[in-house]
């Protein structure tokens, strides 16, 4: 693996991961525009958009790893938000879900406020959230973090770079490499939404399948994935927040996709 791409651990150095979340936005918000541009939506606009946008992922994330290991914060909550950790620039630990979540709800109060529509906006901008999916689990895979349980497939990934993020115990074994999945659900959501982009019915379709794909790729996905702490045990099956977050976004955007269609039935009838 390759968690350093430019410099050295011990001095500057360019990030994996790092790199990817960069790139991801900004290959995102330049798709965004381009797709903003063909529908009459003003750009400008979603430029700004975007900026809100990536300053709630990275808080979110952030704030949902603080949340998940306050065990680790104890007495040091100024190490929450500091930049500067080990001597290195850049905030480790990030649960993307987070992100995904407080990015949702920060957009919707912005358009809200901007008199922007809600639905429409976001079909324009979810080809970007997937792609940016993919682009950010490269960088997981990189740099070592999100690694998943142990595994004897023969598709299992071992991590021997020392400065990667795998915990001990977890290094030189093979690994569900989780971090591929989670790639590979990104361009998977990417392809199905920009196909049924061709069938759309109704402003937020694209929007309400990505949350029932993101949602039931993610809650697949960490079973094999490694946790330190639960959400729940039931029936002997442990239960992550994660998964309970994509649960509720699945249901949402099932329960969405149902009541704007029974509308558009019911209006063609009348």
């Amino acid at each position: 693996m390759h968690p350093i791409l430019i410099g050295s651990p011990d001095g500057f150095a360019i990030r994996s991961y790092g790199f990817m979340l960069a790139l991801s936005f900004m290959i995102g918000i330049w798709l965004a525009t381009r797709r903003a541009k063909k529908i009459g939506v003003d750009p400008n606009q979603i430029m700004d958009l975007s900026i809100w946008i990536i300053i709630a992922a990275i808080v979110g994330s952030r704030l949902l790893y603080v949340i998940y290991h306050l065990d680790e914060f104890k007495g040091r909550w100024t190490a929450t938000f500091n930049p500067f950790q080990g001597g290195q620039v850049g905030i480790g630990g990030l649960t993307m879900l987070g992100g995904v979540v407080l990015a949702i709800i920060t957009a919707y109060f912005y358009m809200r406020r901007k008199k922007m529509s809600f639905l429409l906006t976001a079909d324009v901008m979810i080809p970007s959230l997937a792609l940016g999916i993919f682009l950010t689990r490269i960088g997981c895979f990189l740099n070592g973090c999100c690694y998943g349980l142990k595994t004897d497939l023969p598709w299992g990934v071992t991590f021997t770079n020392e400065y990667c993020a795998v915990a001990n115990e977890f290094m030189n074994v093979p690994l569900h490499p989780t971090q591929l999945y989670a790639a590979f659900y990104g361009l998977l959501i990417l392809g199905v939404v920009l196909f049924a982009e061709k069938y759309k019915k109704f402003d937020g379709m694209l929007f309400f399948i990505f949350l029932i794909f993101y949602g039931l790729s993610r809650f697949l996905v960490e079973f094999v994935r490694y946790q330190d702490n639960y959400f729940a045990i039931i029936g002997g099956v442990k239960i992550t927040i994660n998964q309970v977050i994509s649960l509720l976004m699945i249901i949402a955007g099932a329960a969405f996709l149902v009541i704007k269609n029974n509308k558009i039935k019911k209006s063609k009838k009348v």
